[in-house]
């Protein structure tokens, strides 16, 4: 979908700048703006169209000041560029260097070009196609990675069963936690984006976002459980509540060994099968709580 309204900004932008462009290289200006501000969250979108209007004043800025100093002009290129590149790993800016070194060397190697206009026709043309972008992205299907993170959310599900009935079927073979260990790292990343969505409905993200957040803290601590399962050097038997939980869930676990004395490694183990199956539990009210949330607002 991002693809399509990609395509779609940059097909209007080249409409409207038809007929209200400024500068000779209108096309490519607003082209580059359009796709510019199509990104997948509403924060990335901005820092584009940030990252593009600021590039073009430091740019213009610098190669009028450098200019004026009467110097041969590729020191003057050389100069600048340092001087651009020094300034953003000082300050540590996020925006990409190369708008305002393509701007100051396009002034500078063109003594025809005239700064004021140069600088005003590429910031309009590029401000249209940086405006059609962020209307399209926003308003036509904005990117939202809400049903991701439930879906991936609710994959843990089956994934943790599995990873039970492996661990507890008898054989020699333990489940690694590298699996469910990389959902949990997708689940953080798409958290991230979700937090950077769309500014519109803040109060409603927000709130859409602690709920999410609340099941992502519950994901993390179910991991750790697994892993400390899976780092015992002597897996404990487990106990008659916990096989029967999990075979009530489906998992296939091996038959009640002969009675003997609880070890310390059967108390460990239960414990931390019973923390995993609690957790379990939360997970999924959690993200009923959300589904109804979800239908009541489409309601």
């Amino acid at each position: 979908m991002r693809t399509v309204k990609t395509a779609l900004s940059v097909s209007l932008a080249l409409m409207i700048i038809e007929h209200y462009g400024a500068s000779p290289a209108k096309v490519v200006f607003a082209t580059i703006g359009a796709i510019s501000a199509v990104a997948p969250t509403f924060k990335a979108s901005l820092e584009a169209c940030l990252t593009q209007i600021c590039g073009v004043v430091v740019g213009v800025l610098l190669a009028v000041c450098m200019l004026s100093l009467n110097i041969p002009t590729m020191i003057v290129v050389g100069v600048g560029v340092i001087f651009i590149l020094s300034a953003y790993q000082y300050f540590q800016l996020k925006l990409v260097p190369v708008l305002p070194c393509l701007v100051l060397v396009n002034i500078c190697l063109n003594p025809e070009i005239e700064a004021l206009t140069y600088s005003i026709g590429r910031l309009w043309d590029t401000a249209i196609g940086l405006g059609v972008g962020m209307l399209v992205n926003t308003l036509i299907f904005p990117y939202d990675t809400s049903r991701t993170i439930r879906s991936t959310m609710a994959g843990l599900d089956s994934d943790l069963i599995l990873f039970l009935e492996d661990m507890f079927d008898g054989d020699e073979h333990f489940p690694e936690t590298k699996a469910i260990g990389k959902k949990v790292d997708t689940l953080e990343r798409q958290l991230a984006l979700f937090s950077e969505q769309r500014l519109l409905r803040r109060k409603r993200q927000k709130h859409v976002l602690q709920q999410l957040k609340t099941c992502e803290d519950t994901t993390q601590e179910l991991l750790a459980e697994l892993i400390a399962l899976s780092n015992m050097d002597h897996l404990g038997l487990l106990d008659e509540q916990n096989r029967q939980v999990l075979r009530s869930l489906g998992a296939k676990v091996s038959p009640e060994g002969p009675k003997r004395p609880e070890s310390r490694e059967d108390i460990v183990t239960n414990y931390h099968v019973s923390q995993v199956l609690r957790l379990r539990k939360e997970l999924k009210e959690q993200l009923a709580e959300r589904g109804r949330c979800e239908r009541k607002k489409r309601n």
